[in-house]
Formats: structure tokens, C-alpha cells, sequence
């Protein structure tokens, strides 16, 4: 009832499953409304309404993105509706994107539509931004006076 060949077919297909090399496809006959996460490559050919996130992302001729995307690699044919933050990113000639382009490199071909503003990110950035984290400078305490006591101690007003 159960072979070895059976055996022998699913693990090469998992095998290809969590190979890196293979993208995972959204088709260009589905739809989702929800946000998409990857750590390999993606490519979308499909309607995708939420925040994309993967490590390299091909949007397809017939692709819909409503969201933002990130990941280190983009390369857009269809449509993309929302920031993208990336460090390489392409626009193909019939690509549309209307929204933000924070980027550290940028090729646009003849006839890509682009409505918003190209940011030029450095190379330093981290690859994942914190939000609503403020930072606050830190200064080393001054030297003072033999009168002035700095703030942290306490001072009874009686001399030693």
C-alpha cells in the first residue's frame, strides 16, 4: 500500500519547498487581504491588500499591491500602492507605483509610472526600523565649581 517511491516524492518535494532558490508564487488568481511575511523570495502576481515583507520580491505584470513593502530587493512590473522601503529597487517599464520610494539604489525604465517622492537611504540603515522609539543625547557632567553641587547628590548644606 505505501512504497518507497511515494516516500521518495514527498521529501524532494519538501526538499523544494524550503529551498531558497524557489520563490513562493502568488498567483494572478488570488486575492488576500492580510499582510505577507518571508524570509526567502516572493513573487506576486495576484491582488495583495496588507504590508509586504520578504527578503527578495518580484511584482508580476498582473499584480496589485495595496501596502507597504519591504525587503532588500524589489523589482515591480505590475502595481504598487504604498511605501517601498528597500535597498535595490527596479522599476520596470510598465510598472505604476504611487507612494514612496526610500531606497539605496534606484533604476527606473522608460515608461514606469511613479507618483511620490524617491528618498535616497545609506547603506547603514538597519534593515528593520523601530517606530515610536525616541533617542536622547547624553552628556558627560561638566565640571563645576567648588559652591556648585550637581544635582544627584544630596547636600545637606554642612561643610565636611
Amino acid at each position: 500500500m505505501f512504497s518507497k517511491i511515494g516516500k521518495d516524492r514527498l521529501n524532494g518535494a519538501l526538499s523544494a519547498a524550503s529551498d531558497p532558490s524557489i520563490p513562493s508564487i502568488i498567483s494572478a488568481n488570488l486575492q488576500i487581504s492580510g499582510d505577507l511575511i518571508s524570509n526567502g523570495d516572493l513573487q506576486i502576481d495576484g491582488v495583495v491588500e496588507g504590508n509586504v515583507r520578504s527578503q527578495t520580491l518580484t511584482v508580476g505584470e498582473t499584480a496589485k499591491i495595496t501596502g507597504d513593502v519591504d525587503a532588500e530587493s524589489v523589482q515591480v512590473r505590475g502595481t504598487v500602492t504604498g511605501q517601498i522601503n528597500a535597498r535595490a529597487v527596479t522599476l520596470m517599464k510598465t510598472a505604476r507605483v504611487i507612494g514612496d520610494v526610500m531606497h539605496e539604489t534606484l533604476a527606473i525604465d522608460a515608461g514606469a509610472y511613479l507618483e511620490g517622492a524617491c528618498r535616497h537611504v545609506e547603506a547603514h540603515r538597519p534593515a528593520v526600523e523601530t517606530i515610536g522609539v525616541s533617542s536622547v543625547a547624553i552628556e558627560a557632567p561638566k565640571e563645576t565649581d567648588a559652591d556648585t553641587v550637581p544635582a544627584y547628590t544630596s547636600y545637606s548644606g554642612q561643610s565636611s
